[in-house]
């Protein structure tokens, strides 16, 4: 018997954060949040959620952060993102 399994991205959720204000031009509501999980499936059926990818772009100065990047202010309007 083959068994077909591994992990792959679920739905991607993208939001523009208005309140935050990007650290690096400085420019206020131009990031644009997104959240993708990825889950373990068996038979391309996803099963449970192995870990979600976060991070956020301005779309002023094309800059991206990643989770570990983002400042207190994008936190907590990401927190709100739920």
């Amino acid at each position: 018997m083959i068994l077909f399994f591994g992990t792959r991205p679920g739905k991607q959720r993208t939001r523009i954060l208005t309140q935050s204000i990007c650290p690096f031009c400085e420019q206020k509501g131009s990031l644009q949040a997104t959240e993708v999980p990825n889950y373990f499936h068996l038979f391309w059926i996803p099963l449970f959620r192995v870990q979600t990818s976060r991070f956020a772009s301005c779309s002023h100065c094309k800059r991206t952060y990643y989770k570990e990047e983002f400042t207190a202010e994008m936190e907590q309007e990401f927190a709100n993102f739920q």
